[in-house]
């Protein structure tokens, strides 16, 4: 449709402007620069956009202003979010297919420090549901240190390569048809770095690398961030460039006011702002009187503030509208503006490398110190023969970044010959042998449940050739536990794995009947697992196996009256099992979007002759949905376990809401419920994540041989919450009732559908 358009604007224009001869040189030759096209007595106009994170939307507003006016731009030069946008405008975009791509895209995952949820490996997930917390550390020889960045490399770099053109992401900055520059800031020298000839991306991702929030990257053998540390408002970067006249518009954060510095991290920023603003002046003194500054009202939106963007956007327009009487000199006739505009686009479309589909002659992987090439290789998909256009080889090797051990992935696609190879240089993370994750969990109903543990997670990563783990949990508090498991791949990249294990776990356990407590008991187990599996990409496993283990059962308090009760016992026994998992789910906290499965079968052989084993299914399932603001799931659950104790009782918070925790069980259980949850606010990205009031409608009940199934066994129960994502994982505090059964007060931290 827009190569449509384009052509259509052109022919408009050809008609338009027959008299015109810059018109014929320009369609001749669509690499030259876009000033050709009018008049050549004119003064050549560079557009500078300072950094200034999300208030840099503000910029689309500015170019959509810009247009309506009709003021061309000759140059664009940009730092940090003003060299994205204006490198993207340079490419070829317009102000709409901007605006239309940030409102597409999801910057909590773009903030995230790893690739969104459902791009993780398999093992990454389950990481999730063992220990919810996001807090990791790398562990080295050297000792313990926190991660580069706050946010990870993979959705940045996908958000980006959606901001231009298809095509466009490697087309070196130099040979744009809109000339384009941006600045960065050497992290070793502080020097000013010229990305002048690097790739479109990598240059608008050099200088959009916020330290502490995005990595440094490498370019021109130097190690860049951020250019507003150096040039946040690169005005003599454009007048170098040649502008005869200046439109500079400046977005950055003003600086805060006492009142404001309440702590230390309020004080560093405030260096860092003083620092920045202190070039951005040094730029304004450098504007003459012919030139146009424009200062945005972008009052209450914050560096972080990305869902602030339809704000920011209208600010830059309207305070390009409010200078029209000084812009207007400026501005080009209907006809000549038009033309140059068509001139714009079509050069955009020429210029970007073709979109072809080639076949793969060889594909390598680079630079890897522990991690096996051959995986990462059979990782990717890709396999030599195939026929894949540049950009299905970027997506299949983005890919990688699922795996949490590496902090960048270069491709590198070279043609000759009508076929295409593809290097792959992968930059290993200094977690990527030893990673340590750090979290709390915290249950209470404000009465008799009351439980606090800490966790902590270790996993040694690419252990051998063939890419085992080792991973490690450990809790203490009211649950105390130790587990390892090695997971040894039964070839490299393989599917196919087996994982022994080892468990110990202690805790003190509330006993009921007819959901009414009759004991406090604690138990100690300890077990020995070996299971064979397969994974099914990172979606979904399969898993069989046995285990051998010893349980100590000690009342601990015990209030049954006809002291038939006696759970003190020792037992040792060995449990057959297959389980199956699906999940899909973007979060495990707050999932809008995929679905869950999990299927358990397990069977105890009987120690005495004539009696049945203890056998036990289960079956659970959850789909997620989201629309607008207004998100949640529907699950179901049925188990059976006659001549055993079930698998998960009924009783707690979302589990028949009020009831108390693991009290309702039986020789078989189903149960259901919808939550649904409204966004009514969020925390900043780096510090967590949506805050949600929530509803929720459940119903479930057991039944068995001595009481069949019917609908009168089924319970009614209801809750209300509010929930925030944290950094340590979703926190809870609600209250729900089940119907004719009781109420309770909850606060959760950490995941509990």
């Amino acid at each position: 449709m827009t190569m449509l358009l384009n052509r259509f604007f052109l022919l408009c224009a050809n008609i338009t402007l027959m008299g015109v001869t810059t018109l014929s040189i320009a369609q001749s030759n669509p690499n030259s620069s876009v000033d050709t096209i009018v008049p050549v007595n004119r003064p050549r106009i560079a557009l500078v956009l300072s950094g200034g994170g999300a208030r840099g939307f503000a910029h689309i507003g500015v170019l959509r202003a810009l247009r309506e006016l009709r003021i061309p731009v000759d140059i664009v030069v940009g730092t940090s979010m003003g060299a994205v946008v204006g490198g993207a405008y340079a490419a070829g975009r317009t102000p709409e297919e901007l605006e239309k791509t940030v409102h597409d895209t999801d910057w909590d995952n773009v903030l995230s420090d790893r690739p969104a949820r459902n791009d993780l490996d398999f093992r990454r997930k389950e990481e999730d549901t063992l220990l919810p917390t996001r807090i990791e550390f790398a562990a080295t020889k050297k000792g313990v240190s926190l991660p580069t960045a706050a946010a990870g490399n993979a959705a940045l770099e996908n958000a980006l390569t959606q901001l231009l053109p298809e095509g466009m992401r490697d087309y070196p900055v130099n040979q744009l048809a809109l000339p384009f520059r941006s600045a960065a800031s050497d992290l070793l020298t502080g020097e000013l770095v010229e990305l002048d000839t690097t790739p479109l991306l990598a240059t608008m991702r050099a200088s959009l690398a916020v330290p502490g929030v995005f990595a440094p990257v490498r370019i021109k053998d130097k190690l860049v961030v951020d250019g507003g540390l150096v040039s946040n408002l690169p005005v003599e970067m454009a007048r170098a460039m040649g502008a005869d006249i200046i439109i500079a518009v400046n977005v950055g954060t003003p600086l805060a006011k006492e009142h404001q510095l309440q702590s230390a991290v309020d004080v560093a920023t405030q260096m860092l702002q003083i620092l920045t603003e202190q070039n951005v002046q040094r730029s304004i003194k450098q504007l003459k009187d012919q030139d146009v500054l424009i200062s945005p009202n972008l009052d209450g939106i914050t560096f972080l503030d990305f869902s602030q963007y339809p704000r920011a956007i209208k600010a830059g327009e309207e305070a390009t509208l409010k200078l029209a009487p000084q812009l207007q000199a400026l501005s080009l006739s209907p006809d000549h503006f038009l033309a140059y505009e068509v001139q714009r686009l079509h050069a955009g479309t020429m210029t970007k490398m073709p979109i072809t589909a080639l076949p793969i002659a060889h594909i390598e992987v680079q630079g890897t110190q522990y991690i096996n090439p051959i995986a990462l290789r059979s990782q990717t998909g890709i396999e030599e023969g195939q026929v894949l256009t540049q950009e299905q080889i970027r997506a299949a090797t983005t890919r990688l970044y699922g795996r949490g051990d590496l902090d960048k992935v270069e491709t590198i696609i070279t043609d000759h010959n009508g076929e295409r190879d593809i290097l792959i240089k992968p930059t290993e993370s200094n977690s990527s042998r030893n990673r340590l994750r750090v979290g709390m969990e915290l249950a209470s109903n404000f009465s008799d449940e009351n439980n606090f543990a800490l966790d902590l997670m270790h996993v040694a990563s690419s252990i051998n050739a063939y890419g085992a783990e080792l991973r490690t949990l450990a809790k203490i508090g009211s649950v105390r536990q130790f587990s390892t498991q090695f997971w040894q791949p039964l070839a490299p990249a393989s599917q196919w794995y087996v994982a022994p294990s080892v468990d110990y776990k202690a805790n003190n356990l509330n006993v009921y009947n007819n959901e009414t407590k009759i004991a406090t008991e604690g138990t100690t187990s300890s077990s020995i697992t070996m299971l064979l599996g397969r994974q099914f990409g990172n979606w979904g496993s399969i898993e069989a196996g046995f285990t051998r283990g010893f349980q100590k059962v000690t009342s601990e308090l015990s209030s049954d009256p006809s002291k038939s009760y006696n759970p003190n016992s020792r037992i040792y026994d060995t449990t057959e099992f297959i389980n199956f998992k699906i999940d899909t789910l973007n979060s495990l906290a707050f999932p809008t979007q995929g679905s869950y499965v999990n299927a358990v079968w397990q069977r105890s052989p009987s120690k005495i002759s004539g009696q049945p084993s203890a056998a036990k299914s289960e079956l659970s399932m959850m789909q997620a949905f989201e629309s607008g603001d207004w998100s949640g799931h529907l699950y179901g659950e049925w188990t059976k376990s006659p001549n055993a104790p079930q698998l998960a009782p009924l009783g707690g918070f979302l589990r028949l809401s009020g009831l108390p925790t693991n009290s309702l069980s039986g020789d078989e259980s189903i149960f259901g419920r919808v939550v649904i949850a409204r966004k009514i606010g969020a925390l900043p990205s780096t510090v967590g994540g949506a805050i949600r009031f929530a509803l929720s409608a459940e119903v479930g009940g057991t039944y068995g041989a001595s009481v069949p199934f019917s609908t009168g066994i089924l319970k009614q129960a209801g809750s209300a919450s509010l929930s925030v994502d944290t950094r340590f994982g979703p926190l809870f505090f609600g209250a729900g009732a089940t119907r004719g059964a009781g109420s309770a007060v909850y606060l959760f931290l950490s995941p509990i559908w």
